[in-house]
């Protein structure tokens, strides 16, 4: 039987195989509510076969989109767009659906990245004043954003977990916090980006503390019986900065505060990085978390063959893997690898005539 396609329970949650959606923004919300496009991209992914599909990065206030075309939950009208197009896409399946909350803190108030992704000033339109650990700009000659203060931080807490309960009334089945690619909770992080003095800067203890605290609260206000799951940076291919060995260090007080996965990515903080791309550049960086810990581990990064994936499961590299850019292009990915490596995959009556004859024991329709 095939490692890639035998199911994984992820907390309370049944799986049916080791393919995840990862989330990837689509830029096309409206004052963060989901607009049509959701329904196409959504329901589209929903078709493919794969046992998990998360909702782009979703922010919590206003000021944590990464551009203005960015989704969030931070509202009752949000909350009804989503509704509107969650609605329509479970009509026609049962995939599981997951959200990602997060806050792009410095990272923040960018363009779409059609029109160049470049920062947008807080006094230009569609731009605002970023926030951020310290008052450090991400690239030299963005605009600075302003250091949180104590309050700052309850704000932002206290909207993660506001969103957490918007995630529960929707009835999403998982929740995953966006703690990775240079945005605010790796900010805190990353001693690249963090220089502050109080309890929440210097040593690794004070960088996770906000972190975890925001874990805490999206824990507590997230049904008990659903998961939570943390994506995170690995590293930032930056000397000096945040590394594996913080890495799972952090991972194991997630770990003990419930976690139930946690997805590995790296990268992201800091102009200056140096990442060896290629394909699985980053499941060694897996291999190293998974070693240190008991929960499941989802490993990314130019994942785009069959059997590429298969060895990443079957080695024990790693639990998952999730596809994000590979399964854009493809969107039947997973019926594809299936067939492949000889195991089946749940397809949508309307499609089972469409079963290659080479292929008859591809198609589950779940009845």
């Amino acid at each position: 039987m095939s490692a890639l396609f035998t199911p994984l329970e992820v907390g309370s949650l049944t799986l049916a195989n080791r393919i995840v959606i990862a989330p990837m923004c689509q830029y096309s919300a409206e004052d963060g509510c989901m607009t049509d496009w959701h329904t196409i991209h959504l329901g589209t992914l929903a078709q493919s076969g794969a046992a998990l599909l998360t909702i782009e990065a979703t922010a919590v206030t206003p000021e944590g989109r990464i551009s203005y075309g960015d989704v969030g939950l931070w509202s009752d009208e949000n909350e009804a767009a989503m509704a509107k197009v969650l609605d329509s896409v479970r009509r026609w399946s049962d995939m599981p659906i997951a959200i990602q909350l997060g806050h792009a803190g410095r990272k923040a108030s960018t363009d779409k990245p059609w029109f160049g992704g470049a920062q947008i000033a807080p006094d230009h339109a569609n731009g605002w004043q970023t926030e951020a650990p310290s008052a450090l700009p991400f690239a030299d000659g963005e605009n600075a954003p302003t250091a949180l203060d104590v309050a700052g931080l309850q704000r932002i807490r206290d909207a993660f977990a506001s969103a957490a309960r918007r995630a529960a009334r929707l009835g999403l089945d998982a929740v995953q916090i966006h703690g990775a690619h240079g945005y605010l909770l790796h900010q805190f992080l990353s001693p690249l980006s963090n220089r502050r003095e109080d309890d929440y800067g210097g040593s690794l203890e004070n960088r996770m503390r906000f972190p975890l605290e925001v874990f805490d609260a999206v824990r507590a206000a997230f049904p008990a019986d659903k998961p939570v799951t943390v994506r995170l940076s690995a590293t930032d291919w930056v000397e000096g900065g945040w590394d594996v060995e913080q890495s799972q260090v952090f991972v194991g007080e997630l770990e003990a505060r419930g976690c139930a996965a946690v997805h590995v990515s790296s990268g992201g903080l800091d102009p200056r990085q140096k990442i060896p791309v290629g394909p699985s550049y980053q499941v060694p960086l897996a291999r190293e978390i998974k070693a240190s810990t008991s929960i499941p581990v989802v490993a990314v990064g130019m994942i785009t063959d069959y059997e590429q994936a298969e060895a990443i499961v079957g080695t024990g590299d790693a639990d998952m893997i999730a596809l994000a850019r590979g399964i854009l292009y493809d969107p039947r990915w997973p019926w594809h690898a299936a067939a492949h490596l000889g195991a089946s995959v749940k397809a949508p009556p309307q499609y089972l005539r469409s079963q290659p004859r080479q292929h008859r024991d591809l198609f589950d329709d779940g009845q």
